[in-house]
């Protein structure tokens, strides 16, 4: 696990804005503490989403923010024909390899944020329906954007690994800091 970003000196925005991140990614990772793959794979909701999908959704949507705002190609994306394996794993992809992999694009983001130049910097967009009609984002907007998208999806695993064996998230904090509740 990737350690907790320190706490923002005082008027350290981009501190701030890492460490909402970090709290919202910590969430949706102590999702799996104490589950089989099996368990982290299903589906215990109406919903199609499982706990291992939504990690590699989000380590995924981090890395394709990332590289928009680098402008370089994305490595891992994602074309019609492959979006349906956005929240799945497969093949040999396991909960440990996708946080593995989620580390490492954590990483480059945060040095990323850390070291533009501005947060008011902008990046281009492509064309789509769900993006700013002006096509252009701030590395600000991408750093908030991160946060809501990462807590739309800590909800997601919190209902769902509360379905799967009726642990809360207080629970997990308790089980992430090594008192079982």
């Amino acid at each position: 696990m990737v350690a907790l970003v320190p706490a923002e000196a005082h008027g350290d925005e981009r501190g701030a804005l890492l460490n909402f991140i970090e709290a919202q990614r910590a969430a949706l990772r102590r999702s799996v503490l104490g589950l089989t793959e099996e368990q982290a794979a299903s589906r215990p909701s109406a919903s199609e989403l499982s706990l291992s999908g939504l990690l590699k959704h989000v380590a995924e949507v981090e890395l394709n923010w990332l590289r928009l705002a680098q402008q370089r190609p994305n490595e891992r994306g994602r074309t019609p024909d492959t979006w349906h394996e956005a929240f799945r794993l497969s093949g040999d992809e396991t909960v440990p390899k996708v946080l593995a992999f989620w580390d490492g694009v954590v990483k480059e983001t945060e040095e990323f944020i850390r070291t533009a130049p501005s947060l008011d910097d902008t990046f281009p967009l492509p064309e789509a329906p769900w993006f700013p009609k002006d096509g252009r984002v701030s590395v600000r907007w991408m750093a908030l954007h991160l946060v809501q998208e990462f807590g739309r999806h800590a909800g997601h695993a919190d209902i769902i690994r509360e379905s799967l064996d009726g642990k809360t998230s207080f629970e997990l904090i308790a089980m992430e800091g090594g008192q079982e509740s």
